[in-house]
């Protein structure tokens, strides 16, 4: 089946080549021309374990290229997909569908035969109607149906995220356009993962529902961890208690510094917006929003309180921006929020994450970056882990200790434990939702 993929962003890229590798005839579209020459020359604009072989093989396979050329690239395909940015619109809160539509009016100008047009991007619900109002509005005598496919991707995970779904989610109108979106996912049908045909509008509800109840999970866990500090109990200890019980799990129960990425504060937000939009505030997410925010600045708290309750001039030592690890995401990461705070309190920050520079460089002006940790640490007067890289999960940490200048450490992943740090010889450590030692509060 000839596929067209609109936007080789994350969800764009990842998808076109797992597409291909299921034995379609996928083109990768983007405007970026700079993109596109990166991309047939094999390189991967993004960081993702995996994707740079995948891609490769079904690129010397013959059955993966890229274009800026929307119109040839949807000439004869059978299905478009439209994967380009929703973002948060400043301000209100709404999700941005500037892309998504012009993408749509220029589909349909370029469809030659019948083709399903399907939304992956993230989108508001009544969306899919939306586009496929603007693509008969464009071109009255297109023969086209529409459907709504989120992507339920894991950054850092995200080949075997569509290779080995827990569900994929297809909503459509009609039988023809469930039989072409069954034919695309054969391959995972035949291994029996499920897929779940529904209506337009539960297809594009079940995306931000999902998510949101996720950043539900996170910030639950973030609130309770908050509430350990205050009563000795340990967040660890309780996240594991909590996630034994089957109707509860264990996943998405670990206390951090707050939730970021691509997915949950834009969706969040969107879902909040809808419910204003549609009289039915959604009380939940707009306070898991709210708390989520307060969290980040608990930990700047935490780092000036560790540095004995300022942080001008003192050298800090940050491990991992990026919001989570194994990718090179950014977007709205803990560390947006508390980088810039010590930065702003006067303190010289110095950087380190294995994936994190080429897009920290614009995001966080004013810190120096280092690519060694044990380089980061000497003379630092503090160590911050933000992000649990498996480059810190075993660090030296005595070797640290005798580099530092005053060595204390904010350990806001819970990577380490009080022992570990004392053993190492840290006069002071705070983690998230466990006992601390050696601070003034």
């Amino acid at each position: 089946m000839k596929i067209a993929m609109i936007g080789t962003g994350y969800v764009g890229l990842v998808s076109g080549v797992c597409f291909s590798d299921f034995g379609h005839d996928v083109v990768c579209v983007d405007k970026d021309p700079k993109k596109v020459e990166m991309l047939e020359r094999g390189e991967v604009p993004i960081y993702e374990p995996g994707l740079d072989d995948l891609m490769a093989k079904n690129v010397a396979a013959g059955r993966l290229s890229f274009t800026g050329d929307l119109k040839a690239a949807v000439d004869g395909a059978e299905a478009v997909f439209i994967a380009v940015g929703t973002p948060t619109r400043r301000g209100n809160g709404h999700a941005d569908l500037t892309y998504v539509m012009a993408a749509a009016a220029e589909i349909a100008d370029a469809l030659t035969g019948y083709a399903v047009i399907v939304t992956k991007s993230t989108v508001p619900v009544g969306t899919n109607r939306q586009v496929k109002q603007a693509v008969h509005k464009a071109n009255p005598e297109a023969d086209f149906d529409v459907a709504s496919n989120p992507e339920f991707l894991r950054e850092g995970a995200a080949i075997d995220d569509f290779m080995r779904p827990d569900r994929v989610v297809v909503g459509v109108q009609n039988d023809r356009a469930a039989d072409v979106m069954n034919q695309i996912y054969r391959p995972l049908y035949l291994r029996d993962f499920p897929i779940m045909t529904t209506d337009l509008e539960s297809a594009e509800m079940i995306k931000y529902a999902a998510n949101a109840f996720l950043a539900t999970k996170i910030t639950f866990i973030n609130e309770i961890a908050a509430l350990c500090e205050r009563t000795g109990a340990d967040v660890k200890t309780v996240s594991q208690g909590m996630g034994l019980d089957g109707r509860i799990g264990n996943k998405f129960l670990h206390a951090g510094p707050g939730y970021g990425g691509s997915c949950f504060p834009k969706d969040t937000q969107a879902l909040a917006r809808m419910g204003q939009d549609h009289s039915m505030p959604m009380q939940l997410t707009e306070t898991v929003i709210k708390v989520n925010d307060e969290i980040k600045r608990r930990m700047i708290d935490k780092v000036v309180d560790l540095c004995g309750g300022k942080v001008n001039g003192k050298i800090i030592a940050i491990l991992g921006v990026t919001f989570k690890p194994n990718t090179d995401d950014m977007r709205d990461s803990p560390s947006l929020t508390i980088v810039p705070a010590l930065v702003g309190g006067g303190a010289k920050v110095r950087v380190v994450d294995p994936q994190g520079r080429r897009e920290g460089e614009a995001l966080l002006p004013g810190v120096n970056w280092f690519e060694d940790v044990y380089k980061a640490t000497q003379n630092a007067d503090a160590v911050v882990i933000l992000t649990e890289w498996n480059e810190f999960r075993a660090l030296d940490l005595k070797r640290i200790v005798k580099r530092m200048a005053t060595p204390v450490m904010a350990d806001l992943r819970n990577i380490y434990s009080q022992k570990d740090a004392k053993r190492a010889g840290f006069l002071a450590y705070t983690s998230v939702g466990r006992e601390d030692y050696g601070i003034d509060h």
